[in-house]
């Protein structure tokens, strides 16, 4: 595939990157489009090359979350650098709200966050994104199995966490 195509698939792919990037960053989208765009200049680049052993999608993803494991980790050391020099360290910027209107999806939003970071991760690619366990486990660089377990354990604990609240509500 030359790098027009695939420049041109990923392109197609954007909306569905956007969301997996700001998933990435805890819903940050500010931190989200920070990430998408390093990504995209790593395969404008050619620091990250797509080699056709998945489909451009899970590849895409991979180095979308990998992309952002490497900002956070970045911004972990940047903040530790400049807590040395301020005398009053600045509060953590929060993530943008946005506002929802259904009360279903805002129950269901505060239920995910409840989850662990890869049960998060794996409900996000299958469900949102609609690739299967076995991509969602490359992308993810686990194993199927593991992917499988915490897809298993986050759907059971969502479950709970959804009607415990709908009987506290009723």
């Amino acid at each position: 595939m030359d790098t027009h195509e695939t420049l041109s698939q990923l392109e197609a792919l954007h909306h569905d990157a956007f969301g997996w990037a700001v998933s990435c960053c805890a819903g940050d989208w500010h931190r989200g489009e920070d990430v998408l765009q390093a990504a995209y200049s790593k395969a404008l680049s050619g620091a990250a090359k797509f080699s056709g052993r998945s489909s451009l999608r899970t590849w895409w993803f991979g180095v979308i979350r990998f992309t952002a494991l490497e900002e956070a980790k970045r911004s972990v050391r940047w903040l530790a650098f400049l807590d040395r020099w301020r005398a009053e360290p600045e509060p953590e910027p929060q993530a943008i709200q946005i506002p929802e209107e259904d009360a279903a999806v805002a129950e269901l939003t505060r239920a995910l966050r409840t989850l662990s970071e890869r049960q998060r991760e794996v409900l996000h690619l299958t469900f949102y994104q609609r690739i299967s366990l076995s991509e969602a486990a490359e992308v993810m660089q686990i194993t199927v199995g593991s992917a499988r377990q915490h897809y298993e354990r986050g759907k059971k604990r969502l479950r709970t966490i959804l009607q415990t609240r709908r009987a506290l509500h009723e």
